[in-house]
């Protein structure tokens, strides 16, 4: 069996109750920002020379997001993180093998229950614009200007908005609309976090229904003393972007688990 990336990417019941286990579910909601490391760990795969599918070692790997409520003893985290709404929780571990976290508040809540962390931090989601560089991206009849790319529970505060863009529009379309933008904004992380990774400048606004841990984890985790959040669109367009990125992806890149795809 291979290699399993966990991510967040559920089917959700059309109805609740006992109806609700017969009807075939929703398709998978695909928020994109949840979609980033399957494509980033195959993208990295590929580029050694390594199958994907080429190992019968069952492992699982916890890359991009605010999926550590997902992990299981002995699995292995890479550049992943805690969301805020979860930090009371209980998790079903009590040892992980951590090679990097998203950011310093990540690691200080993994410590905290005798989880050793490295001081490897940042979003693997940063890795796109290494990986695939802007310029290859970009094209004339794709420039956007402004992209406004709420978090998947803000959606419909801002559905009206002419820059609008629905977070579970298809992965490479988000992509290629990023990098195709002046600006970005919003209350997606990872909206944020690609325009970081493409060196485009970008304002985070607040979410109404996320909590600020992860956003200060990444801030931290990049480089940066922390952010200030605009509370309306027009606000984040006077604001203009945040401290620019002071990252290096060395780290990131050279914690990565290869040898969990050796024969």
């Amino acid at each position: 069996m291979p290699v399993e990336v966990v991510n967040w990417n559920p089917r959700k019941r059309r109805v609740r109750g006992p109806l609700g286990r017969v009807i075939p579910r929703r398709p998978p909601v695909n928020n994109f920002g949840d979609l980033l490391g399957p494509l980033i760990v195959e993208e990295l795969l590929v580029r050694q020379g390594i199958d994907p599918a080429g190992t019968s070692i069952r492992h699982r790997l916890l890359s991009v997001g605010s999926i550590l409520r997902l992990a299981n003893d002995g699995d292995v985290v890479w550049g992943s993180g805690v969301n805020g709404k979860s930090l009371d929780l209980e998790y079903q571990f009590s040892d992980l093998d951590v090679r990097s976290v998203r950011g310093p508040r990540t690691a200080e809540f993994l410590r905290s229950r005798g989880i050793s962390v490295p001081e490897v931090y940042g979003d693997p989601g940063l890795l796109v614009g290494v990986l695939w560089p802007r310029e290859s991206l970009v094209a004339p009849r794709l420039s956007a200007g402004v992209t406004l790319i709420p978090n998947l529970n803000d959606v419909e505060k801002y559905r009206g908005h002419p820059d609008f863009w629905h977070p579970c529009r298809p992965l490479w379309d988000t992509i290629t609309r990023i990098a195709n933008s002046e600006f970005v904004i919003g209350s997606s992380l990872h909206a944020v976090v690609l325009a970081d990774s493409f060196g485009i400048e970008a304002r985070l606004i607040g979410s109404d229904h996320e909590p600020p841990f992860k956003y200060q984890d990444y801030y931290l985790g990049s480089g940066r003393s922390g952010y200030t959040a605009a509370t309306t669109v027009d606000e984040a367009l006077a604001m203009g972007g945040e401290e620019p990125l002071e990252w290096d992806p060395a780290g990131v890149l050279g914690a990565f688990p290869y040898e969990l795809w050796a024969p």
